[in-house]
């Protein structure tokens, strides 16, 4: 009848009862506080085991968060040295794209030169240069001698870009239009969104948009000489 007590009490004590009379059993039957005793120590031994396996899974999750930090951090740098080693390999390639335009503009300049050296040697450079006229004294009045008009060599272009800024260059005033276009395309820089949109070239005052016909012909004969300023405008492709 002491057994039932003491298991009564410790059920009503709010011990599950499977583990009350575990606990009286493994006690000798020695009475509610020894059941209660060994209860207590089983729950702390349960409560430092489960501290020990928490203790150990944060360990293993810490480890695993060192270790996937590595790889990502070694990930990473592999990541920025392969953008690195393609940024370079993109510098060389624009670098040698340009060294290559900038050759064909001065071989284009070259041959438009040669082409207009013959064009106009024969008819112009084969005369020999008229003699100095011989000192004489002054006129009284302008009227009766013209003034000698001056003859340019040398032409000074002003090209105003769309964004505001300009380029200036010295051309030779029997140069094509199209070598000034070539120096544009050539220096204006790239645009925003990649590329280069073709260019059309118009005059200052009076206002005149030049043809491709135009760019052909001589700065001195489209009377950009001794300077002149030009203005770049978008032309819309065809």
């Amino acid at each position: 009848m002491a057994e039932l007590t003491a298991l009564e009490s410790l059920i009503e004590m709010g011990f599950p009862r499977g583990r009350a009379e575990k606990a009286l059993a493994l006690t000798g039957n020695q009475g509610i506080e020894a059941a209660m005793d060994w209860m207590l120590e089983l729950v702390a031994q349960k409560q430092r085991e489960r501290e020990e396996r928490e203790e150990r899974e944060a360990l293993e999750r810490e480890r695993q968060r060192r270790r996937q930090g590595q790889e990502l951090s070694a990930a990473r740098q592999r990541l920025q040295e392969d953008e690195m080693r393609r940024a370079a390999e993109e510098r060389r390639r624009e670098k040698a794209e340009e060294l290559a335009a900038r050759q064909r503009v001065r071989e284009k300049i070259e041959r438009d030169k040669a082409e207009r050296a013959k064009k106009y040697g024969g008819s112009v450079g084969a005369q020999p240069p008229p003699p100095a006229p011989e000192p004489g004294p002054v006129p009284s009045s302008p009227s009766q001698e013209p003034p000698t008009k001056r003859e340019y060599d040398q032409c000074r272009i002003q090209v105003r870009l769309p964004d505001g800024t300009s380029l200036t260059q010295t051309f030779r005033a029997r140069e094509q239009l199209a070598a000034v276009r070539l120096y544009v395309e050539l220096h204006r820089g790239e645009e925003p969104g990649g590329g280069q949109d073709p260019v059309q070239l118009l005059s200052g005052f009076p206002r005149r948009a030049f043809s491709e016909a135009d760019m052909e012909r001589p700065l001195q004969e489209l009377g950009l000489v001794p300077s002149a300023v030009l203005i770049v405008a978008k032309k819309c492709p065809s």
